[in-house]
């Protein structure tokens, strides 16, 4: 079993092999589909379960904004839209989210609505876009030091 990023799944030729991955849910369809994040890329995994495998309870808990952990195996999916997905063999909810107050639903947020939400504006691709062209920038900027000759304080 491998636990590894989003990311790094994504960029892999399908192959049945074992995975697993923590992240927030994104979206949950049809009791079926779980769009998963792990801030890793901007794209999710799709997770697919077997809802007749797992506790109704369970899943009752699985909404926008739950952290969760997916076991489950790396195959070439059969939707459009992404080449591979996880059948999920083992699902684990570290954490769930109200969807009746969770803040950060799948639609357009004003940026003054973000605003009020610091916490949890990382988790939209806007800002998560905005953090990785911040650390290229920061790293780069850094690197370029490092090799002139530079030393870096913090002050």
């Amino acid at each position: 079993m491998v636990r590894t990023q989003i990311k790094t799944l994504l960029q892999e030729s399908p192959r049945s092999q074992e995975v697993k991955v923590n992240g927030w849910v994104k979206t949950f369809r049809s009791n079926r589909f779980i769009a998963l994040n792990d801030g890793s890329t901007l794209q999710n995994i799709q997770c697919v379960v077997d809802f007749e495998k797992f506790d109704d309870a369970l899943l009752k808990q699985i909404a926008t904004g739950a952290a969760i952990g997916v076991r489950g195996n790396l195959v070439e999916s059969q939707g459009r839209g992404q080449a591979v997905e996880i059948q999920v063999t083992e699902l684990t909810v570290h954490g769930s989210a109200d969807p009746e107050t969770y803040p950060i639903q799948p639609k357009k947020h004003s940026m003054e609505f973000l605003r009020e939400q610091a916490h949890l504006r990382v988790r939209t691709n806007t800002f998560a876009a905005v953090m990785r062209v911040r650390s290229a920038l920061a790293f780069a900027i850094h690197d370029y030091f490092q090799k002139n000759g530079f030393y870096y304080m913090h002050a």
